[in-house]
């Protein structure tokens, strides 16, 4: 098993002999000597050898030699490199060059060549933020005393129209079996046994856009919280987004450094501002942006609200027309429901959505019947919930990969995420 790492040489004395094992990621021949870039999982340092030893680019190797120091930087003098994998398929540009691999010029090439791209150095720093990211919420959550809860993804129901579910032939059933859209079902009746429960998992929406901010299957950061008003909940999300931002920019420098942005700290400076979704239209208005009521504020709307007050914002009351089945009216305005849209600057757009659910059955009966799902006995147990001691709770939704984005400042949320699966392509690899 292999106990040193690239990381691990600043540790070690100059002039001792050590052995590593990774890959060149490139070299080039001297007058007297040829150079290697070596690479691991943890970074990279040159090697020095008098000779080739007959290795290619992006060949695994093992390299013995002796570390040294020259102008600061540590390197390896060889006394040999031992190919251990060989390359017998060629990729241009290869896997591990510095090219940008988050191009669109280049995007099909890496999309289709996903396995061997994710060797480059910008995907793999994308992944480490994703790791960073994932385990900051966790961390977060368990904190604040959440029991993570291990949600279905096979379903009988599901959130939103079923143009975007993604159906299943699953054998022996006789009604209808879907890809999870949403767990927060499962976490409303978790929630009433556990008080604060999460769940990080996959998501599934039949989603035919080109937005940067889409995917057809991606992880989903979910939690509710009992005894919780509406109004509390905005610090609670605000709280969890400022510690994840903090844990996370500890090792941002040297990430966007190899990712070519820069961290966004936005989230320390809470609470962020809010504005109704209905003043939010008047506001658009008079910047020549028409929403008709009852629509959802697009890209452009977006973009423009957190333009007008230079940092992310809350939309709250929004339309029962566009919001989800379990989320309560608002008592002075029924066209609207108790949620909100975190809008992040920087043109990313929404981040999340929050709600307080409803606990009324008669209440929910009605919000099911606007989507046209009152006639679905599947839905049954969901009103049951209301039915047997319920309780005042709100719950948060949002996508793992646009929080990685906004963070890093990424381009699309493709890139957050070690295999994108979207609209128009062929599912592979």
């Amino acid at each position: 098993m292999k106990k040193l790492f690239i990381s691990d040489l600043k540790t070690i004395n100059e002039n001792i002999t050590i052995t590593i094992y990774g890959w060149i990621a490139s070299m080039r021949s001297g007058k007297t000597k040829t150079f290697f870039d070596v690479v691991d999982s943890t970074g990279k340092v040159q090697v020095i050898a008098d000779s080739d030893f007959g290795c290619k680019k992006e060949e695994s190797v093992c390299v013995t030699g002796t570390v040294c120091v020259h102008n600061d930087d540590l390197e390896i003098k060889a006394v040999s490199i031992t190919t251990i994998g060989k390359v017998e398929l060629q990729l241009d540009p290869s896997p591990r060059c510095k090219f940008d691999v988050f191009s669109s010029d280049n995007a099909d090439k890496v999309l289709s060549n996903r396995h061997l791209y994710l060797r480059n150095e910008k995907l793999i720093a994308a992944m480490k933020a994703r790791n960073a990211v994932t385990r900051a919420v966790r961390e977060w959550f368990d904190s604040e005393n959440y029991y993570e809860i291990t949600a279905p993804i096979l379903c009988p129901v599901i959130l939103y129209d079923e143009e975007t579910a993604i159906k299943t032939d699953f054998e022996n059933s006789d009604h209808n079996v879907f890809l999870t859209q949403c767990v927060g079902f499962y976490l409303e009746s978790a929630v009433h046994a556990l008080e604060k429960v999460y769940n990080i998992g996959p998501s599934f929406r039949a989603q035919e856009t080109s937005s940067k901010r889409h995917l057809n299957e991606y992880w989903h950061v979910k939690s509710e919280c009992a005894f919780c008003a509406y109004d509390e909940f905005f610090a609670v999300v605000e709280n969890m987004l400022a510690f994840v931002t903090q844990k996370v920019e500890a090792c941002s420098d040297e990430l966007c450094a190899i990712l070519g942005t820069k961290f966004d700290n936005a989230a320390l400076k809470t609470p962020f501002q809010r504005i109704t979704y209905t003043d939010a239209l008047a506001l658009l208005e008079k910047r020549g942006i028409s929403i008709p009521f009852g629509k959802s504020i697009n890209a452009r709307g977006e973009k423009c609200l957190a333009e007008y007050f230079g940092a992310p914002v809350w939309v709250t009351r929004n339309p029962a027309h566009i919001e989800g089945f379990p989320y309560r009216y608002c008592e002075d305005d029924k066209r609207l429901t108790m949620t909100a849209d975190l809008i992040w600057h920087n043109n990313h757009g929404e981040l999340l959505g929050i709600a307080e659910k409803i606990t009324d059955p008669a209440e929910l009966r009605a919000r099911l019947a606007e989507k046209g799902k009152d006639k679905n006995a599947d839905y049954e147990w969901f009103v049951d919930l209301r039915r047997v001691g319920t309780i005042p709770h709100c719950g948060m939704g949002m996508g793992l990969e646009r929080l990685i984005k906004c963070l890093f400042n990424l381009n699309h949320v493709r890139d957050a995420i070690p295999f994108p699966r979207s609209i128009g392509r062929k599912i592979y690899p």
